[in-house]
């Protein structure tokens, strides 16, 4: 045997290898986080739910849309308990996430806008205030121009949703949406890979603020890692830009009240660009900082995102009161200093949320 047809047997039996490791590892993830909801079959996407409906409601529908590497959990969790009974609530893993399939027509955030609106169609829902954290904005924002008279009202966390300079995303999301390259890097690395690196990356998505305890197991951050789900997460990610240069010229059509949640040390998204311009381009929105607060305005501060609800339900709420409460409780967080880097768009100096 020639060494060229050594290192090419050595080559496909380590594949081989990782991709039989890397099934094992998603059989152990899906049997760690089973489903805990209800499944809707919308087109030929079968969406994973929680709905809790209210008997003497005192606020609209409230709607949530999870982030990038996230599923209905990541909203359930902290909002449920606080809100349940006030409102009917939805909860749902976006199409190719979590235990939704992916479908053939949600491949951008107009498809999957229209897969929440036939969602909410199929479960009595006529209009709901919408709520999106992080990749969710985009999906909300797009909701909002796509069905306004489904709209009652938006709230906006950590919200990625306009276009970036340079549009650059991380290496391994533009190597995952190839077709053969990507599926097999999904089929064999990513469980490994992303195994490894899971928990430093979870304290930067909180960062400077401290991770919840048991954050990544309850929360099931972790399906992600399952190929199929990595692909769709890798889509998403990184048709943003793209998605974000045809929308965000659009945001000026909403006409809902909107409240926008960000803070001023966000090492995910250039809070700058994206919160900054949601509260310019949507008339009449309102912009809350809070200062020293990261990517998870939902679990750090979940109190402000309820009275931003209650706001656009039209209730009387002093949120720059409410923002002043949770600085002050953070303040001193310093999680994933000299780790994290809290990068800046070129050409802009830090931002002075008082200014």
């Amino acid at each position: 045997m020639n060494l060229i047809a050594a290192f090419l047997l050595f080559t496909l039996a380590a594949v081989l290898s990782l991709a039989g490791v890397s099934r094992i590892g998603a059989w152990a993830i899906e049997r760690r986080n089973p489903p805990i909801g209800a499944f809707e079959q919308v087109g030929d996407a079968s969406i994973h739910h929680v709905y809790l409906p209210a008997s003497n409601p005192d606020l609209p529908p409230v709607v949530f849309i999870h982030g990038a590497s996230a599923n209905l959990k990541d909203q359930l969790i902290p909002f449920a308990k606080l809100l349940s009974g006030r409102a009917d609530l939805l909860f749902f893993d976006r199409p190719g996430h979590g235990w939704s399939t992916r479908g053939t027509t949600n491949e951008d955030p107009h498809g999957q806008a229209a897969t929440l609106a036939a969602l909410m169609d199929q479960l009595g829902i006529g209009k709901a205030i919408i709520v999106g954290h992080s990749f969710g904005s985009a999906i909300a924002a797009t909701f909002a121009v796509d069905f306004p008279d489904r709209t009652s009202g938006l709230v906006f966390m950590a919200a990625a949703s306009h276009p970036w300079p340079g549009g650059k995303t991380s290496w391994y999301y533009n190597l995952a949406r190839t077709p053969l390259l990507g599926r097999l890097f999904a089929e064999t690395l990513a469980w490994p890979g992303g195994k490894l690196q899971m928990r430093a990356a979870t304290e930067c998505v909180f960062a400077p603020n401290q991770t919840p305890a048991d954050y990544l197991r309850d929360a099931s951050i972790e399906l992600v890692l399952r190929p199929r789900a990595f692909r769709s997460n890798s889509l998403d990610v990184e048709g943003l830009y793209r998605h974000a240069l045809e929308i965000a010229p659009r945001y000026r059509e909403i006409s809902v009240p909107t409240v926008v949640i960000s803070g001023d040390r966000d090492t995910v998204v250039y809070e700058e660009i994206h919160s900054v311009g949601l509260g310019r381009d949507i008339p009449g929105a309102e912009l809350v900082w809070v200062h020293n607060l990261g990517h998870k305005p939902d679990w750090i501060a979940t109190g402000l995102a309820i009275a931003a609800i209650e706001k656009v339900a039209g209730m009387d709420r002093d949120l720059a009161a409410a923002a002043r409460t949770v600085e002050q409780r953070i303040a001193a967080d310093n999680s994933g200093a000299g780790i994290c880097v809290d990068e800046k768009p070129a050409g802009r100096e830090q931002l002075n949320p008082a200014g």
